[in-house]
């Protein structure tokens, strides 16, 4: 019998005899409990070898499980015996626990449009990223590579034990709009292609992309191209070159210049362009030569609009379904074009960098926007239906604690912010930004870790409960940190200081139930009306007694000023709109925001992820999105609306259908006649 056999049936034994619970009551003392078995098996080995990985615990008992029948049959485990040593076995829970499996891919390195005093300019990564935050750690072990990076991605969670029907891809690299729209299809289309396989063929397409990267002698090691850009990097930290002028050194003109004039270039930062602005590899030859064209671009064709709708008719019904597509870009790319082509790419949210509401701030800050244009920019994106997820940040260039907890207040009360999601988070200083240059003048400085909480602490009071903050830090390495926080944990250090003054806190993700059930029949369902500068917004939420948050539904009735504003209220008119139809990649739809018509924006059940079809132990499946679902019906119906869109994600697609939903263009609508 193998150590790893050994372990799995002294767990089973242990379960059995009520040692461990496995039912998610009491996880900390679970966890507890199977640290001490495993080291007490390794202990057991004399020789100092690791035996038993408990990472691997989950992996080995779900292969026997699936493959080896007879072993299986001979441990003799009851449904209810499997289901405890899964949640048992399973590594980091929350990552499915608001009922989505979350996988975070990012683009290549890109020249950007901004000049931020505070944004990091790692060459190796797109703007504002550092290698060592650890999705870009996984992006570039993949070479980018869209398709590379979902299929490690859904490996890794399958082996934590985690369900990975439904998936919302999260899309990071700086400002997605920057990019040309023909990587942008091709990058889109890939994520698509990898969710649509099954796992046989994305293991083997995988594998086949691996060796063709090796073959064509691109470097996915880290010390290769850390040493390959090391010059070029210096000179950006020194203050030498900015980002785009080392952009155009390592993957642009100026690479292609230097390898003609003879003087070579590492193979460690070729293979990073992709198609050109036309859709077009440029140089479709069996080996990567300094500035040619991206391996994968080479062997896939530009994917056209035909394509995307393709592979989006195919993920409908897909193992794994895309329930939600996010992109990241700035405010002033924020435009009626841009909304039209997010959605025919599939796009369900856009994640805003803003960080700021005051204009002072943001020009002293190199951000070329202003408050008001932050204002348009959000109003578009709710018309348009789409979720909104601001990047807000403290301790900026010429900003005070005062100032700052005054500047949030006004995020989440002016009718023309009021953002659904808000990343918060505290400047910090990195060798590669312009805002060494003031710490080094005294002109900034970090706040005190007490300033820094109490700032967090108010902002966290002032959220309002139909706005979520996502998290409080960024995965910058404290390695790259010259100054400021550096503490992993510091969202628990505000909740504990915001618990020791009991104080009240409404924002969303503290009510969530996670990996907690919830008794279905003593929910309630709550709606809080709220009003924008473009709709009147209702969240609708299902409750717990103790006021925890199992699902809710953002519904929005837009004014007719608004959209009529826009200039496309002709809800009649035909505008053309990236699609599946046409020669020229674009498709007739109709105009949208329509006049008269409402929007449901998000609809989201908390509780572990359940399989397709299956019921989990959280609330999913239970018909709970169902009959949110119905009551914005009927609530925009009470309000005069003819019918409802909703902005559904690729995967999402047959239920509303089911809901009497009919497509509809880029959205999918119901009449309420």
């Amino acid at each position: 019998m193998s150590p790893m056999e050994e372990a799995l049936l002294d767990i089973l034994a242990g379960l059995r005899a009520g040692e461990a619970g496995g039912d998610g009551t009491d996880a900390a003392a679970d966890a507890v409990w199977l640290d001490k078995l495993v080291r007490r098996h390794n202990r057991a080995a004399h020789d100092g070898t690791r035996r038993v990985a408990k990472r691997r615990l989950l992996p080995f008992y779900l292969h026997v499980r699936a493959d080896e029948p007879e072993r299986w049959a001979a441990w003799n485990i009851s449904a209810a015996e499997d289901a405890a040593l899964v949640r048992l076995l399973q590594a980091k829970p929350r990552r499915t626990a608001s009922g989505v499996a979350t996988i975070t891919v990012l683009t290549k390195p890109w020249p950007c449009s901004g000049r931020c005093v505070f944004c990091p300019s790692d060459i190796r990564m797109p703007k504002s990223y550092l290698a060592d935050e650890p999705a870009c750690q996984r992006a570039e072990r993949c070479w980018f590579d869209p398709y590379l990076q979902v299929a490690a991605r859904l490996r890794t969670l399958t082996d934590m034990g985690h369900v990975t029907d439904k998936v919302e891809l999260i899309v990071l690299g700086g400002t997605w709009s920057d990019y040309p729209e023909p990587y942008q299809r091709w990058f889109v289309g890939e994520l698509f292609r990898a969710l649509n396989a099954g796992d046989e063929e994305r293991t083997a397409e995988a594998e086949a992309r691996r060796g063709r990267y090796e073959r064509a002698g691109v470097s996915r090691e880290r010390d290769e191209r850390a040493a390959a850009t090391a010059e070029v990097q210096a000179r950006i930290d020194g203050g030498a070159l900015s980002y785009n002028e080392a952009w155009s050194l390592v993957y642009g003109e100026g690479a292609r210049d230097a390898a003609a004039a003879g003087s070579g270039q590492n193979a460690a930062t070729a293979g990073l362009r992709g198609p050109d602005a036309a859709g077009r590899a440029e140089a479709e030859v069996p080996e990567v030569e300094p500035g040619a064209a991206d391996p994968a671009a080479v062997a896939f064709p530009d994917t056209s609009w035909d394509d995307i709708a393709a592979l989006h008719a195919a993920n409908e019904s897909a193992p794994k379904r895309v329930v939600g597509l996010v992109v990241e870009t700035r405010p002033d790319l924020v435009t009626t074009a841009s909304c039209r082509t997010l959605r025919a790419l599939g796009c369900t949210k856009v994640q805003i960098g803003i960080q700021s509401l005051d204009d002072r701030i943001l020009a002293a800050n190199g951000r070329a926007i202003t408050a008001a244009r932050i204002g348009e920019a959000l109003g578009l994106l709710r018309l348009f239906g789409f979720k909104s997820h601001v990047h807000f940040m403290v301790n900026l260039l010429g900003a005070d604690p005062a100032g700052d907890v005054a500047d949030y207040r006004r995020l989440v009360t002016e009718a023309a912010f009021l953002p659904d999601e808000v990343k918060l988070y505290p400047c910090c200083l990195v060798a590669s930004s312009a805002l060494t240059d003031h710490f080094a003048d005294g002109s900034w400085r970090p706040y005190t870790e007490d300033e820094l909480i109490g700032v967090l602490a108010a902002d966290v009071r002032a959220t309002p409960p139909y706005t979520r903050i996502s998290r409080m830090i960024r995965d910058i390495s404290a390695t790259d940190i010259l100054v400021g926080n550096k503490k992993t944990n510091l969202r628990q250090l505000v909740e504990a200081h915001l618990s020791a003054a009991n104080a009240p806190v409404a924002e969303i993700r503290q009510r969530e139930i996670s990996v907690d059930g919830a008794d279905v029949g003593a929910l309630t369902l709550e709606t809080i009306a709220y009003a924008t500068m473009v709709s009147e917004e209702r969240f609708l939420q299902w409750v717990t007694p103790t006021g925890k948050i199992a699902g809710f539904l953002r519904l929005s009735l837009p004014t007719a000023a608004a959209v009529e504003a826009l200039g496309i209220a002709d809800a009649g008119s035909a505008e053309a709109a990236p699609g599946a139809a046409g020669a020229d990649g674009c498709a007739q739809a109709p105009a949208f925001p329509a006049r008269g018509e409402a929007m449901i924006r998000e609809v989201h059940v908390y509780g572990k992820v359940a399989a397709l079809g299956e019921t989990s132990e959280g609330t999913q499946h239970l018909g709970l999105g169902r009959q949110l679902v119905e009551e914005a019906c009927a609530q925009a119906a009470a309000a005069g609306y003819a019918a409802v869109n909703v902005i559904s994600a690729v995967g999402t697609r047959a239920y509303y259908r089911r809901l009497g939903f009919k497509d509809a263009g880029l959205y999918q609508k119901r009449s309420l006649a």
